[in-house]
């Protein structure tokens, strides 16, 4: 079979993107269980994990081997086969369920893409300085609707409020607020009850409602008060935050799309 130059340089060219997608993938995962650091944009080292994966591992480091090391806190890895005495599989790596239909196929696909996205931001979000987080927080809830078409949203400083980090105005005047609270914690740092106490202080009097996110998580006494508290105050967590930047694409672009097609009846009648 003989290629056309325009043929020729399009399977090139498909070729390079796959390697490029694979390394891409390498990369992350190697991250993800501290097998790699990032020291700056679009550098990787090898840290000690990682010698120690290729010492155990000289011939091949599978997806596999990498969930053995999942960090107890990362809930996106899809958790290793087990049998049924509790004790995990040595042997297994999970493979595409094809009992599933192509478009479950692709839907599982997209699933785990968003997955470890949701990784990345949560990566990113905790490297930048406090000021950037502020921002971002800020942008999403724009982003979401909070504002209005006539509101404005701004990272502010009051002194002695409980921490209010920005400000929402939900219309032209100013009359309806939306104060924010945004704490860059660590994955296993947790927003404690006193803190949400102080923030839901914070909001009386002087807002309709309050959001108080985190790249962390909260503690079950911060979730109770808020679910008996008379304040309206909504709390998100980190895992959260990352879906909601997906999904009103803060933080991150679309690469690519797919189009399903179906066979139209109409045209054949």
């Amino acid at each position: 079979m003989k290629l056309t130059e325009e043929q020729l340089s399009a399977t090139v060219s498909s070729g390079q993107s796959m390697v490029a997608n694979r390394i891409g993938w390498a990369a992350s995962y190697l991250t993800r269980v501290d097998a790699l650091e990032r020291p700056q944009r679009a550098h990787y080292r090898i840290t000690g994990i990682g010698r120690q994966l290729l010492v155990e591992h000289p011939d091949r480091v599978t997806e596999h081997h990498l969930r053995m090391l999942a960090k107890p806190d990362d809930k996106w890895w899809i958790t290793v086969p087990k049998h049924e005495d509790g004790a995990q599989k040595s042997d297994e790596v999970e493979q595409v369920d094809t009992k599933l239909d192509p478009i479950a196929q692709v839907e599982q696909g997209i699933t785990r893409i968003h997955e470890d996205i949701g990784y990345q931001l949560l990566s990113r979000l905790q490297e930048r300085e406090w000021g950037f987080f502020e921002e971002a927080v800020v942008d999403l809830l724009l982003k979401m609707g909070y504002g209005g078409v006539h509101g404005r949203g701004q990272v502010t400083r009051f002194t002695r409020d409980g921490g209010i980090d920005g400000v929402i105005d939900q219309d032209a005047l100013g009359l309806n607020k939306v104060y924010i609270q945004a704490k860059r914690y660590g994955a296993n740092t947790a927003v404690q009850r006193p803190e949400v106490q102080s923030f839901a202080g914070a909001l009386r009097g002087k807002a309709d409602g309050g959001v108080f996110i985190t790249t962390g998580r909260f503690t079950s006494g911060a979730l109770e008060y808020v679910n008996n508290s008379p304040d309206r105050i909504i709390l998100v967590d980190g895992q959260q935050l990352v879906s909601l930047m997906i999904q009103y694409r803060v933080g991150v672009e679309v690469k690519q799309t797919y189009s399903v097609v179906e066979i139209d009846d109409d045209y054949f009648t």
